[in-house]
């Protein structure tokens, strides 16, 4: 009769057993697929990937690219984004930018070429200006604001009307910086819209300054 009894227990305890160990399984089996398709997305997106063209560091229009001058970069974008390979890297090299660009710019088909400088609607004022005036990191590319600082002696009323209008600055891109030796101004040239260039051009020499603008180029 005991054996019956210890017969009856032990079956129960394996029983019981059995039914604990079930959720366990589910558990590892849902931990497998969870891995498994994080792995699938991991792959996707890996994927999605593309080796392209970038810039290494600023250029001005009108210059021929160098193998200094561009870089491979891995990013991800969509497929209506236009790049530039980099197997296509060989090609580029001693093509003509048609625009002034920062370092990090993606290479594109539409950036090589002939210079299109200024474009429709845009213009290129050359400013004279002496250290203190523009920061020394200043290169091509580079996103800028040229600010109106009035002169000591220049009252308000010798103030033109446009710069009063434009207190803020006006943004622009710097297209060249030419310091040439034995002179204490550099020539910085900006590209800007046709009316503020003009506005630009109408300040007298010495009080204007250009501040760099997050975003933009620098050696």
């Amino acid at each position: 009769m005991n054996n019956r009894k210890t017969s009856g227990t032990g079956s129960r305890l394996r029983g019981s057993g059995r039914r604990r160990s079930i959720p366990h399984l589910l558990l590892g089996a849902l931990l497998v697929l969870a891995c498994a398709a994080g792995v699938v997305m991991w792959s996707l997106n890996v994927g999605d990937r593309r080796s392209v063209l970038a810039l290494a560091r600023p250029v001005a229009v009108g210059h021929v690219l160098s193998p200094q001058d561009v870089r491979e970069v891995n990013i991800s974008t969509d497929a209506g984004v236009t790049t530039m390979p980099a197997t296509q890297a060989s090609t580029v090299v001693g093509q003509t930018l048609a625009t002034s660009l920062p370092a990090g710019s993606l290479l594109t088909p539409d950036v090589l070429g002939a210079g299109r400088v200024p474009g429709p609607g845009q213009a290129v004022a050359a400013l004279a200006l002496k250290a203190g005036q523009f920061p020394p990191e200043l290169a091509p590319g580079a996103r800028v604001a040229v600010v109106f600082v009035p002169g000591s002696t220049t009252g308000s009323a010798s103030t033109p009307p446009s710069v009063q209008d434009a207190s803020s600055g006006w943004p622009a891109t710097v297209t060249s910086v030419t310091a040439r030796a034995n002179e204490q101004t550099t020539v910085v040239s900006v590209q800007l819209g046709e009316a503020a260039a003009r506005q630009v051009a109408a300040v007298p020499a010495g009080q204007l300054s250009v501040v760099m603008l997050s975003g933009g180029g620098g050696r």
